[in-house]
């Protein structure tokens, strides 16, 4: 192709270009200003804009030289539309040059400007963090005996016995300033790190001088989670190290005092000494530059997520990306003799020369969700190797739903959104809170509100898109039309989910409510902190129906049941983390809504990959 006759906007040739109006309108803008001669040099600008719209924190020009349009996730067929040589012209770009240069050429990545920084602040805060002295407890390895008490069939010392990964995250986590907790569902996450708060608050209660803590999540329904399973698990504590743990948790944008925009203000100073923030995977790379700004070099900061799930919806893959290769271990002979001291844990057979990140990272490996048996931990392991023949035989396996079919997971291949044995799956997995609705009286109280909400949450519709036949606004309506419910006002019943951090009500996008009656008309019922909050209906302008959600809004959430829902088209958010995060909601029955059992199997080879520089650090 010639490229001096580079058009970017959609032709006769190219009529379903990916570039959007804001891609080309950025590489404009930079021609602009400051004129190339070379055409290729706005493609790249444009490339630069459109990478960063699918979330990726670079333009990764590696990748572009060796798959071009793949690495763009384009249709092979518009190869020919990538000019010869394009990716050797990058470093003649003009809009390179300068402390206030647009874009930033670090390496083989082409950044805009504000990603390349906030990657910077993330890697310099946490290579400082990795740096500052051990502050390791007084008789760290009494109080971990105390708080990991041995079983009676354990191996005890046995160097061939399988390591006690929760007790060897704490030790880890207690000599530094900075740990990264990673695992799948019901591998014990929340239960490691209230163990590391009882082992650190312990130390310092003795010394007169509590720690200042606070526990945090990306959004409202990660935060109550979070503060239940802190509150739960402090039950099963030795009593003496039960006091000055927090069981409230709050959003990281409240945390954090993000008002409007990130970049709005400066962030603030936290007084604290350690910090817990869960669901790390959701933040992207400005949030999470804001944090590490915020949290002062001497607090411990712990960030607790699933490596393998979803990444944030902005820009960034910070979670994946620092955890990378956290499956391995990598401990050098120092941590693992350190660990066996402290903890009596063998780690030797993850031993290697990694990183100083990876000296402070920990994979939880065995969950208490999902049984050696369980069907859903059998496709949530499949699905997340990408083992297209495991998952096309569990396919083959699953029976088909019906009410009188036990098995956790079943399948259901309708032809279109109204099918009856999907309105039935649907009633089924509603029936508690159809129930419930179904006895309403004139005037709801707080334990009636607080018991609605609960039998709603025991089930969710699940979708990987929100529009198309197969999407979030079209479930809604189906299933709203098919359960006798009104579209498009408020009734008494109807479950809204907040789209938009309103800080007023204290509401934060995420959080799901339900329109009741009250002595004072239809309010909508929040439940906070097992209380509720009643709001009307006239002041909530960002909400939506919330009868199906996309399976990025659940992440944070957990349901006894779910019904999760694929498109009958190939489309690009379908891939094998979206299928991983969706069905892992699932605590008890799974069922499988799938139009085309092929893109079922495509999707499972299909792996989100974001371009960015936080590996290795």
């Amino acid at each position: 192709m010639n490229p001096q006759a580079i058009d970017l906007q959609p032709s006769a040739t190219t009529p379903d270009s990916p570039l959007t109006a804001l891609d080309t309108a950025f590489a404009d803008f930079l021609s602009d200003s400051q004129p190339s001669p070379d055409p290729r040099h706005r493609l790249l600008a444009a490339l630069t804009s459109h990478q960063y719209g699918r979330g990726h924190a670079c333009l990764d020009l590696q990748l572009l030289a060796e798959f071009g349009v793949a690495a763009l996730g384009w249709d092979a067929r518009l190869q020919d539309t990538l000019p010869v040589d394009l990716v050797a012209t990058a470093r003649d770009m003009p809009w390179i040059s300068g402390p206030g240069s647009p874009l930033v050429l670090d390496g083989q990545r082409l950044y805009l400007r504000r990603n390349w920084q906030a990657e910077q602040a993330i890697r310099a805060s946490i290579t400082a963090r990795l740096a500052q002295p051990s502050d390791v407890p007084d008789k760290l390895k009494h109080a971990i005996d105390s708080l990991f008490p041995a079983l009676p069939d354990s191996n005890g010392d046995a160097a061939g016995s399988l390591p006690d990964w929760q007790k060897s995250a704490c030790a880890l986590a207690a000599r530094g300033r900075f740990t990264l907790i990673t695992g799948g569902p019901g591998t014990g996450k929340t239960t490691t790190v209230v163990r590391l708060l009882a082992l650190l608050q312990s130390q310092a209660v003795q010394t007169g001088k509590p720690l200042r803590m606070a526990l945090a999540a990306p959004t409202g329904k990660a935060a109550a989670r979070l503060g239940e399973s802190i509150a739960q698990a402090i039950q099963k504590l030795p009593e003496p190290m039960r006091s000055h743990i927090p069981v409230q948790a709050q959003t990281l944008h409240k945390l954090l005092q993000v008002r409007s925009s990130i970049r709005a203000s400066a962030p603030p100073a936290l007084a604290l000494d350690v910090v817990v923030v869960d669901e790390a995977s959701m933040i992207d790379l400005e949030l999470m530059a804001r944090l590490l700004a915020a949290v002062p070099l001497s607090a411990s900061l712990v960030l607790l997520g699933d490596k393998d799930q979803l990444a944030s919806v902005e820009a960034g893959a910070v979670m994946g990306q620092l955890c990378d290769g956290a499956e391995l271990g990598s401990y050098t002979p120092d941590t693992v003799q350190w660990v066996h001291t402290q903890c009596g844990e063998h780690l030797e057979a993850w031993s290697g020369s990694g990183s100083a990140l990876a000296q402070h990272t920990v994979m939880l490996r065995q969950s208490r969700r999902f049984a050696a048996d369980s069907v859903i931990g059998q496709w949530a392991g499949a699905v997340n190797a990408g083992d297209r023949q495991q998952v096309q035989a569990l396919w083959s396996a699953a029976p088909r739903w019906s009410l009188n079919e036990p098995m956790s997971v079943t399948r259901l291949e309708p032809r279109t959104s109204v099918d009856r044995h999907l309105t039935d799956r649907v009633r089924a997995g509603w029936g508690a809170w159809l129930a419930g609705l179904a006895s309403l009286g004139p005037s709801m109280d707080d334990a009636q509100a607080l018991s609605l909400l609960d039998a709603f949450g025991q089930f969710q519709v699940l979708c990987a898109m929100r529009e198309g036949p197969w999407g979030v606004t079209a479930l809604n309506r189906a299933i709203s039309r098919a359960l006798g419910f009104p579209l498009d006002v408020w009734y008494a019943g109807r479950p809204v989910m907040v789209t938009r951090n309103d800080y007023h009500l204290n509401l934060m996008n995420g959080d799901v409510g339900m329109c009741l009656p009250t002595a004072q008309g239809l309010r909508v019922a929040f439940a906070q902190g097992g209380e509720v909050r009643w709001v009307l209906p006239s002041r909530l302008d960002a909400v939506e129906t919330v009868l199906a959600m996309t399976v990025h809004k659940s992440q944070g959430s957990e349901f006894d049941q779910v019904a999760l829902v694929l498109p009958d088209k190939m489309a690009p958010v379908l891939t094998r983390e979206l299928l991983y995060t969706g069905l892992t909601r699932a605590k008890q029955a799974l069922t499988l809504v799938v139009p085309q059992a092929g893109i079922l199997r495509q999707a499972v080879v299909t792996r989100t990959l974001r371009s960015g520089g936080l590996k290795g650090i």
